[in-house]
C-alpha cells in the first residue's frame, strides 16, 4: 500500500497537475486574466483612494487571526462556482485544496474581532488599512499528548504565503535605545539603534464591490547602521529580525517583557511613518510631499487603538509632530487627540498593561519624557476640576508608585483618545462604573459603546453554505450584506417545509463533523446526540470547570439509573492554554481524564461523550461550529468583554446556554429569553457576593451531587493511577476560586436539564432555532464598523461599487 502523501507533496503534485490541465495558451491566459483582475483591482483601489482624498481609517492591532484566506477571497468576490468548476475541470478537489492552506494563526483568538472588522471596512467601502507585524511563527500548534497540552511551533510562513506581497520600497527605519539631547535646535533622540520595517501587504476584498483594502504587517529586518564591526554588526541583526519572530502566547495576562514591548513600539513607529507619509503625498503614485501643514490631519486620518498592545501611537506622534515636524505641544497635543480612539477589550486586572518605567527609560528614553509631560498637563486639569482630592491624582495619574514605578497604559490611551469604547454594552457599562471611574467623571463624552460583530461572509456563507443556501431560498441574497434582512425568516418560523430543511442542514453538518472526529479522535459518535461545545481559549474565568461538573453529574446519574432515560450528548470542549498558565493546563488535563473514564465505560455507551478538541483554530471552527447544538457561553457575570464565538454559534443555529454577560445580555435580548436558556447570578449578584463574601464549602456541604463530584476529582477517581493529579484544582475551586464556580452549579444543572427537556422535542428546539438566526442581525461587524465609522472616525459607510478595472473610466 502507497504511503500517503505529505503536504509538500500534494503541493507540488497540484502545481505540476495544474500544469498539465492547461491544454492550450487561451485557457493560460484565461486564468492569468483572473488573478490580474483581482491585482488590478488592489491597484485601482489604491489609485482611487489617492484621486478621491478620503479619510482614510487604521486599524492598529498587535493580532490579527485571520485563519485561511482562498475561500473568504473566492467568496468575496464571487467567484467560487466557477473556481469549483475550474479546478473540477483540472481533477482537483476544491475541499482538498482548501485544507492545505495554512491558517495565518496571527492572534491568539480573544481579539478575533480584527479580523472581522477588516472584512466589514473592505464591504462598507471604507478607506481603511490593518496595519500589525508579520510574525514568523504564529499562535502555537496544540497537540495532546498522555492529556496534556504540549506546544508546537506553528511554522505557517515554511511554503511561503502566496497572499502576500513584500513591499521593501516602504522599508522604515525604527529607533530604540539611544538617549535624549535637548539643543537650541530642539529635542534630538540619538545613538540609537535601528531595526529596519519591511511591509507586506495582503489584500481584503470586500463582499462583490470592487473594493480590495490592504492588510500591511511589518516584519523586522536587522540594519548595518548600528555602530560596531562589520562582522559583528551582520551577527547582530539576528538580535534586530527576533522583534517579529513570534506572537505572544498570552492572552487576559500581561507579562512586561523587553521583547514584547519592543514589538509594541516596533508596529507604532513603522505604522506612524507610513500614516504621515501618506498624509503628505495625495497624488497617485507620487511619493513627493505634497502636504506640510497638519492642520487637517485628524480630517484625513483616524488611528483606531485596539486594546493598549498599540498605546504607544499617542507618545510617538507627539514626538514625530514636535521634535520632527517642529509643533508647538498645544496644537501636536490636540492633533492627536482628534486622531486617535481606544478600544478596551477586558476588565480583568492582571491583563492591563503596565509597564515598568526603567525599560521605557533604557528602550524608549524619548517618549517617556513625553509620558511625563502629558501626565503633568492631564493632572493639572484633574486638579483644577477637583481641587484637594489628592487620591483621585493619584488613582488617575499615568504613572504609577510603588515598589516598581509603572506607566498605566490604559490611562494613556484614554487621556491621548477623543473616544473609547467597550465591546458589548454590559462591558462598557462596568468600565464607566468600576475600572475607569474616574476618568468618566471627568470626561464622560469621551466613553462609548461599540458592539462586537462577526462577518456573515465567513462565518456563514463560508462555514456552512448548507445553511446559507436555505435562508436565501426564502428571503435572497440581500442578507449577505445586509444582516438585518435575516428578521424575514420570523415569517417562517411555522413553517413546516423550512423547519424540516434547517433540522436537515444542521444534520449533515453534525453527520460531516461526527465523520470528521472518528477519523481525528478515533472515537465513534452519535451524530443524533446533543452537540453540546465549548470552544474558547482555556482561562478560570470561561469556566471550562463548570462544564466539566456537570459532565461529571451526568456520568454519576447515568451510572445510578443506567436504565432510565437520558438525552445522548457529546460534550466538546476546545482551546489553547497559555503555555505559562498551571491552572489552564491542568484543566485541559482534567477535561481529557473525564473523557478517558466517561468514553471507556461500557454502562454509559453512547449516551454521553467527552471529547476535547485539539489545536482548536479558526479553520477548525468553521468546521464544529456548524454541527453545534449547544453553545456553551458560562462566563462568571462580568468578566467576558463581549465574546464572538457566541454569535457564530447563534447565526449558525445553535441554541445558548449562557450567563448575561458579554454579549449574550444583548444576544438574549434580540431573540427574547424565551429562546435563551439563561441562568447564574447577574452582575449585581456578584457585586453582592464579593461584598459578604463567597464561601464554597457552603455549596460543596449543602448540595450532595456537587460533594460527589468533588470527591471523586480529590480521591483519583478520574486519575486512577495518580490519585493527587487534579488536587491543585479541588483546592483552587474550594479555597480562592475568584470566579465562584460552586456559586452557579446548581442553576447550570438545571437549565442544562431544562435544554435536555426541550431537545427531545426536535420541532420545537427547531423552531428556537430560527428565531435564534432570524434575530441574530444586530451581531454582524458590518453594524458594528457603521458604527465606528459615524461615531468615532467621522465618516459614512458607502454600499456604492466601485467601477471595476476594465470598466470605462468616468
Amino acid at each position: 500500500m502507497s504511503r500517503p502523501l505529505s503536504d509538500y507533496e500534494k503541493r507540488k503534485q497540484i502545481s505540476v497537475r495544474g500544469l498539465a490541465g492547461v491544454e492550450n495558451v487561451s485557457d493560460l491566459k484565461k486564468n492569468f486574466n483572473r488573478h490580474l483582475h483581482f491585482t488590478l483591482v488592489k491597484d485601482r483601489n489604491v489609485q482611487y483612494y489617492y484621486e478621491k482624498d478620503p479619510k482614510r481609517i487604521y486599524y492598529l492591532s498587535l493580532e490579527f487571526y485571520m485563519g485561511r484566506t482562498l475561500q473568504n477571497t473566492m467568496v468575496n468576490l464571487g467567484l467560487q462556482n466557477a473556481c469549483d468548476e475550474a479546478t473540477y475541470q483540472l481533477g482537483l478537489d476544491m475541499e482538498e485544496l482548501q485544507e492545505i492552506e495554512e491558517d495565518a494563526g496571527l492572534g491568539n483568538g480573544g481579539l478575533g474581532a480584527p479580523a472581522c472588522f477588516l472584512d466589514s471596512m473592505a464591504t462598507l467601502g471604507l478607506a481603511a488599512y490593518g496595519y500589525g507585524i508579520r510574525y514568523e511563527f504564529g499562535i502555537f500548534n496544540q497537540k495532546i499528548s498522555g492529556g496534556w497540552q504540549v506546544e508546537e511551533a506553528d511554522d505557517w510562513l515554511r511554503y511561503g504565503n502566496p497572499w502576500e506581497k513584500a513591499r521593501p520600497e516602504y522599508m522604515i527605519p525604527v529607533h530604540f535605545y539611544g538617549h535624549v539631547d535637548h539643543g537650541p535646535d530642539g529635542t534630538k533622540w540619538i545613538d540609537t539603534q535601528v531595526v529596519l520595517a519591511l511591509p507586506y501587504d495582503t489584500p481584503v476584498p470586500g463582499y462583490r464591490n470592487n473594493t480590495v483594502n490592504t492588510m500591511r504587517l511589518w516584519s523586522a529586518r536587522g540594519s548595518l547602521f548600528n555602530v560596531g564591526g562589520y562582522i559583528q554588526a551582520v551577527l547582530d541583526r539576528n538580535l534586530a529580525e527576533n522583534i517579529s519572530r513570534v506572537l505572544y502566547p498570552n492572552d487576559n495576562f500581561f507579562e512586561g517583557k523587553e521583547l514584547r514591548l519592543k514589538q509594541e513600539y516596533f508596529v507604532v513607529a513603522a505604522t506612524l511613518q507610513d500614516i504621515i507619509r501618506r498624509f503628505k503625498s495625495s497624488k497617485f503614485g507620487s511619493r513627493d510631499p505634497v502636504r506640510t501643514s497638519f492642520d487637517a490631519f485628524p480630517d484625513k486620518v483616524a488611528i483606531q487603538l485596539n486594546d493598549t498592545h498599540p498605546s504607544l501611537a499617542i507618545p510617538e506622534l507627539m514626538r514625530v509632530l514636535v521634535d520632527t515636524e517642529k509643533l508647538d505641544w498645544d496644537k501636536a497635543w490636540e492633533i492627536t487627540v482628534k486622531t486617535c480612539a481606544y478600544t478596551n477589550h477586558t476588565v480583568l486586572p492582571e491583563a492591563l498593561e503596565r509597564w515598568p518605567i526603567h525599560l521605557l527609560e533604557t528602550l524608549l528614553p524619548r517618549h517617556l519624557e513625553i509620558i511625563y509631560e502629558i501626565n503633568q498637563r492631564f493632572l493639572d486639569k484633574v486638579y483644577a476640576m477637583f481641587p484637594g482630592d489628592h487620591d483621585r491624582l493619584r488613582r488617575m495619574s499615568l504613572v504609577e508608585e510603588g515598589s516598581i514605578k509603572r506607566i498605566n497604559m490604559a490611562h494613556l490611551c484614554i487621556v491621548g483618545s477623543h473616544a473609547v469604547n467597550g465591546v458589548a454594552r454590559i462591558h462598557s457599562d462596568i468600565l464607566k462604573k468600576t475600572v475607569f471611574k474616574d476618568f468618566y467623571e471627568f470626561e464622560p463624552h469621551k466613553f462609548q459603546n461599540k458592539t462586537n460583530g462577526i462577518t456573515p461572509r465567513r462565518w456563514l456563507v463560508l462555514c456552512n453554505p448548507g445553511l446559507a443556501e436555505v435562508i436565501a431560498e426564502r428571503i435572497g441574497e440581500e442578507y449577505i450584506s445586509d444582516l438585518d434582512h435575516l428578521k424575514k425568516l420570523l415569517a417562517f418560523v411555522n413553517d413546516e417545509g423550512f423547519i424540516r430543511d434547517v433540522a436537515k442542514v444542521k444534520q449533515e453538518n453534525k453527520l460531516k463533523f461526527s465523520a470528521y472526529l472518528e477519523k481525528e479522535y478515533k472515537v465513534k459518535i452519535n451524530p443524533n446526540s446533543l452537540f453540546d461545545v465549548q470552544v474558547k481559549r482555556i482561562h478560570e474565568y470561561k469556566r471550562q470547570l463548570l462544564n466539566c461538573l456537570h459532565v461529571i453529574t451526568l456520568y454519576n446519574r447515568i451510572k445510578r439509573e443506567p436504565n432510565q432515560h437520558f438525552v445522548p450528548r457529546t460534550i466538546m470542549i476546545g482551546g489553547k492554554a497559555a503555555p505559562g498558565y498551571h491552572m489552564a493546563k491542568m484543566i485541559i488535563k482534567l477535561i481529557t481524564a473525564i473523557g478517558d473514564i466517561v468514553n471507556n465505560d461500557p454502562v454509559i455507551g453512547d449516551r454521553l461523550k467527552m471529547i476535547f478538541l485539539e489545536n482548536y483554530r479558526v479553520s477548525l471552527a468553521e468546521k464544529v461550529i456548524p454541527a453545534a447544538d449547544l453553545s456553551e457561553q458560562i462566563s462568571t457575570a462580568g468578566t467576558e468583554a463581549s465574546g464572538t464565538g457566541n454569535m457564530k454559534f447563534m447565526l449558525n443555529g445553535a441554541l445558548t446556554i449562557g450567563t448575561m454577560d458579554g454579549a449574550n445580555v444583548e444576544m438574549a435580548e434580540e431573540a427574547g429569553e424565551d429562546n435563551f436558556f439563561i441562568f447564574g447570578m447577574r452582575v449585581e449578584d456578584v457585586e453582592e457576593m464579593d461584598k459578604k463574601g463567597y464561601c464554597a464549602k457552603d455549596y460543596y456541604d449543602r448540595i450532595p451531587e456537587l460533594k460527589q463530584v468533588i470527591d471523586q476529582l480529590s480521591s483519583g477517581y478520574f486519575s486512577p493511577k495518580q490519585p493527587q493529579l487534579f488536587k491543585d484544582i479541588v483546592n483552587m475551586l474550594m479555597n480562592h476560586d475568584r470566579f465562584k464556580v460552586f456559586a452557579d452549579y446548581e442553576a447550570y444543572i438545571k437549565c442544562q436539564e431544562d435544554v435536555s427537556a426541550l431537545y427531545k422535542n426536535t420541532k420545537e428546539w427547531t423552531k428556537k432555532v430560527i428565531i435564534n438566526i432570524a434575530t441574530s442581525g444586530k451581531f454582524s461587524s458590518d453594524r458594528t464598523i457603521a458604527q465606528y465609522a459615524r461615531e468615532i472616525w467621522g465618516v459614512e459607510p458607502t454600499h456604492h461599487k466601485i467601477p471595476a478595472p476594465d470598466d470605462p473610466r468616468e
